[in-house]
């Protein structure tokens, strides 16, 4: 049976990666680590684990037991919350480059991470957002993992809470326009969540496409809608 660790488990994506995890039969143990314990989450093969204190975090990978074989990272936070830019970076990029660090000396199998769609267009290099993504992402791929996975979804709908309320209703109503309409622009967090452990999976089985594989949001809706299977 595959083990797990959820970093970012009571954000949007990452609350439903965990759910996602403990829903199915496919993982025996599942580790979380965050800030605050996850809402509204009981299972037996669940330990959550609460440390306010973020430098802390990629140390414990070596500490959780069973040791997990994959972890996820779906860390984040936007530059309102965080204060600035500069307080952004530290999570959105330090943060999650030793957290990867951290799980490949803790010898962990498979990495998987939530970036952001776009990242790689045009103009993105101008964007702080899209560097400090580029940045983790580099970073993941130089670390060489014997699987890494990243995803890129668009704008994340379907929050609880949204972030972009007049922007995220917008997309939300592009479906009236017809589906591939909105998943052009937009993912639902319960279909990237899916998406990713949907994509784990595979690599656990042997069937990822590629050592570093990229997920765009076509896939992301493929592997997290459209062929999901409980």
């Amino acid at each position: 049976m595959t083990t797990a660790a959820v970093f970012g488990c009571t954000g949007a994506v990452g609350s439903q990666i965990l759910a996602t995890l403990l829903a199915g039969d496919a993982f025996s143990s599942v580790k979380t680590v965050s800030r605050r314990l996850p809402k509204n989450t009981e299972s037996s093969k669940l330990q959550a684990i609460e440390e306010g204190d973020t430098s802390k975090w990629g140390g414990m990978i070596t500490s959780l037991s069973p040791k997990p074989s994959i972890v996820f990272n779906a860390v984040g936070t936007t530059r309102a919350a965080a204060g600035g830019i500069e307080n952004q970076w530290k999570i959105d990029h330090d943060l999650c480059v030793e957290n990867a660090r951290a799980a490949k000396e803790a010898g962990v199998k498979t990495y998987v991470f939530i970036s952001s769609g776009g990242t790689r267009g045009f103009l993105s290099r101008y964007v702080p957002y899209s560097k400090m993504k580029i940045g983790v992402e580099d970073a993941i791929q130089e670390l060489d993992f014997e699987q890494a996975i990243i995803l890129r979804p668009g704008m994340i709908i379907g929050r609880e809470t949204a972030k972009a309320p007049f922007f995220e209703s917008v997309v939300e109503n592009l479906n009236k326009l017809g589906q591939g309409v909105q998943d052009r622009i937009g993912q639902n967090q319960t279909t990237i969540g899916r998406a990713a452990v949907a994509a784990a999976r595979m690599a656990e089985e042997g069937k990822a496409p590629s050592k570093y594989w990229i997920l765009e949001q076509a896939d992301i809706v493929r592997l997290g809608r459209d062929e999901w299977k409980e």
